[in-house]
């Protein structure tokens, strides 16, 4: 992968046979056969994918602060393929394989509680489809997700066919932004949790940097136009892998009103994703395994000036 080229334009790792193979093995052979495989799997992708390769690097250094050796990214690789097959048994049998806490539970069910809907952030650290266990312990409660089924369409396959139900609760991310926003905010009426990552913009979003590891790096200001057209809480939201089957879901509430203004946008925006990425930047120090932009997160992407941001908040009605 280029310096300039997107994280969109890699193809899914593996394909639809690489993980439907996964399901079948670990469907039929049980968890602990699928967890042997993930050894070969882990060197297929090590040695076969330079681009994420040279990235894992990169960041581990960067998250580590030293130099760091091969056997450190094929662990990254490994973690990252281990949290891949959790998704199919959390997808098939829910959270009874798993020893999964939880930290910060209660502040979300207070936020629930105001029946406004609330907006749950994430990032692409550890696993967010543990988060689906929380709306198996409450099954009252509707949990939308906010999921591009067009970037990996063979795991949105199997999404579909372990678990139907949940598959409809997905509101596609690939629809133009006045759908997602229109969704979204059915959705919070409803009462429902939508939940989203809020740390990779895609390559026709409009992006601001903040500073990450030491560098200013580039998120989406979606995320935070929409928190702020909906009115509704916004909580953090970190699935962390803790090795073997244990996870830690952790709930921070970040604030129960997102205010942009229209006078003071780009400062405004600013200050919200500056915070969002310190929070993510400490569970990056927790957990640095867990990261899984396997792409150069820093690079030179376009960031959008002024005007482009006043643009983006026009579209989705703010």
């Amino acid at each position: 992968m280029s310096a300039n080229e997107h994280w969109q334009s890699r193809p899914e790792g593996g394909g639809r046979f690489a993980i439907w193979l996964i399901r079948a093995i670990a469907l039929y052979g049980g968890r602990r056969l699928g967890r042997l495989c993930l050894y070969p799997i882990t060197l297929y992708f090590y040695l076969r994918r330079g681009p994420e390769r040279l990235a894992s690097k990169q960041y581990l250094q960067r998250a580590l602060g030293r130099p760091v050796s091969q056997w450190q990214v094929i662990k990254h690789i490994h973690c990252f393929a281990a949290t891949i097959l959790d998704r199919i048994f959390l997808l098939a049998h829910g959270e009874k394989p798993f020893q999964i806490e939880t930290q910060g539970l209660e502040l979300l069910d207070e936020r629930i509680a105001q029946g406004r809907g609330v907006l749950l952030f994430g990032s692409h650290q550890g696993s967010f489809e543990a988060l689906r266990a929380i709306g198996a312990r409450r099954p009252e409660l509707p949990l939308r997700v906010v999921l591009d089924k067009q970037k990996t369409p063979a795991m949105t396959e199997l999404l579909e066919a372990l678990a139907p139900e949940v598959g409809a609760n997905v509101i596609d991310a690939a629809q133009d932004g006045t759908s997602i926003a229109l969704a979204m905010a059915e959705a919070c009426q409803s009462g429902a949790v939508v939940a989203m990552l809020a740390d990779r913009g895609r390559g026709h979003e409009v992006l601001r940097r903040a500073d990450l590891l030491g560098s200013p790096a580039p998120f989406p200001v979606s995320p935070w136009l929409l928190a702020h057209a909906l009115q509704v809480p916004v909580v953090l939201c970190f699935g962390l892998y803790l090795g073997g089957n244990r996870y830690r879901l952790i709930f921070e509430p970040l604030s129960d009103r997102v205010e942009i203004p229209r006078h003071n946008r780009g400062p405004a925006l600013d200050a919200m994703i500056a915070r969002y990425a310190q929070r993510l930047e400490h569970y990056i120090h927790v957990a640095p395994y867990n990261w899984f932009n396997f792409y150069d997160f820093w690079q030179d992407a376009p960031v959008a000036a002024e005007p482009a941001v006043a643009a983006v908040g026009e579209r989705v009605g703010v």
